[in-house]
């Protein structure tokens, strides 16, 4: 693989990273939080989900300047943002300021959703796509497992541990930031949105070293023909692209319809329910990010090989199975196995929709929507993200903890019913021909 090109998708991707690490960095200190300031469950739960409403608003909105001043330009901005959510979450003085500054950096991510899976999709050969846009959730997930680690060691400083666990995230937002100075700009936005073709097939040149001159020229040839297809032609919403817009919908409501986010980010009092101490709640989280890791990377490897489809039907098994022992633990008050329950359900993620989630909605859509579609995609996600996380502690105060994940292992079986029916496979395909593979030209 071109070392230049891992390196740019690598930089791209660890917008992923502050992704990963903003989002579950809340979960060692929401207990502090609300115990800080008294907060009843229904406040509670709307600190918590402070970042993901930021988050909605990036990603119904994060098109527009990925589309407007490119690629590149986006990214840097979303280390700005990620900047001043971690100064400001670290120093609220009272839950107004401590929101205000969450739903900064949930704006970052809604953004990042859509600009950092789009820039390496628009990047990456076919035969490299999977692996590469994958890495934004690789990183995203090796930050989880940064930031259980991170609330871990942190935890013993005190009263204010929690603002330096939501504090320290401003170094690597500043890293970062630097490194995007240091990536080229997608040669897809410079053909069809700057028609710019000579500065495209500049940096086309530069990630395809082994293309003679004749073959560079036909690949931008193709690139600039691939947006004037009928169907770029049309607003976002027409019946062209009903197929695409409804693959993506189920794809990101089914992702948190699994519990995803509710387990993240409640981890350790998940685990305290089930009769482990705070230091050991806190330990067996960090469990979750090593697991994580893990079955990411394994599922980041046979997505190229086996495809985004397999990929679905394995971790939908996993996601049933691993969801009805968790309930049947709370169930009965049988909590020795539970973490490992919890683990499987973490293992199921990462093989399944964690690996394949960015990389689905990044390339389904033809190349004049591509923006619009992934925003849509990741809008789509994040206000179920939004709801769930939302409604979470009050569901957990009025209803047992089996029946929330007997319904979360309800929507799996939706979800595994959807993939073995409707869902289509992308792999090996450029992304000028995927119009072709949904019949959408």
């Amino acid at each position: 693989m071109n070392k230049k090109l891992f390196f740019w998708s690598l930089t791209s991707a660890l917008s992923g990273f502050l992704f990963g690490f903003d989002t579950v960095v809340i979960s060692g200190a929401e207990q502090a939080v609300q115990e800080l300031w008294g907060l009843s469950d229904a406040m509670h739960g709307w600190v918590l989900s402070a970042a993901l409403w930021g988050t909605v608003i990036g990603a119904m909105f994060g098109s527009w300047p990925s589309d407007k001043i490119g690629r590149k330009k986006t990214l840097m901005w979303i280390g700005a943002l990620y900047f001043i959510s971690a100064l400001g979450s670290a120093i609220a003085p009272d839950p107004t300021i401590l929101m205000i500054a969450r739903f900064i950096g949930g704006v970052g991510i809604g953004v990042s959703t859509v600009a950092g899976p789009l820039y390496i999709s628009e990047m990456a050969p076919p035969k490299h796509r999977g692996r590469l846009t994958g890495l934004y959730q690789f990183n995203l997930v090796f930050a989880i497992l940064v930031a259980f680690i991170s609330n871990a060691l942190l935890s013993g400083l005190g009263d204010g541990a929690w603002r330096w666990m939501l504090g320290v995230e401003a170094f690597p937002a500043l890293i970062y930031t630097v490194l995007c100075l240091t990536i080229p700009e997608s040669p897809r936005w410079l053909i069809l949105n700057k028609g710019d073709k000579a500065a495209g097939k500049e940096v086309l040149g530069k990630i395809n070293t082994e293309m003679s001159e004749a073959e560079l020229d036909a690949l931008v040839d193709e690139i600039a023909e691939s947006g004037s297809h009928k169907v770029s032609q049309h607003g976002f919403f027409n019946k062209k692209l009903a197929k695409p817009m409804l693959l993506v919908f189920f794809l990101s409501a089914f992702n948190q319809l699994s519990g995803i986010n509710a387990v993240l980010y409640f981890a350790p009092r998940i685990f305290e329910m089930g009769g482990l101490g705070e230091k050991s709640a806190l330990l067996q989280s960090i469990g979750i990010g090593v697991t994580n890791v893990i079955f990411t990377f394994i599922g980041l490897y046979l997505i190229d090989k086996a495809g985004r489809r397999i990929l679905l039907l394995i971790g939908s098994v996993g996601y049933i199975t691993s969801l009805g022992l968790c309930a049947w633990s709370f169930a009965t008050e049988s909590f020795t196995y539970m973490p490992y329950f919890i683990f499987a359900f973490i293992g199921s993620h990462g093989i399944g929709q964690g690996a394949v989630i960015w990389v689905y909605i990044s390339e389904i859509f033809p190349a004049r929507h591509r923006a619009h579609g992934t925003s849509f995609g990741v809008s789509v996600h994040w206000v179920f993200a939004a709801v769930i996380t939302l409604i979470f502690p009050v569901m957990v105060g009025k209803f047992d903890t089996q029946y929330i994940f007997g319904f979360f292992c309800a929507m799996m079986v939706l979800q595994l019913l959807w993939v073995i029916f409707i869902v289509p496979e992308t792999k090996g395909r450029s992304l000028e021909h995927m119009e072709e593979t949904l019949d959408i030209t």
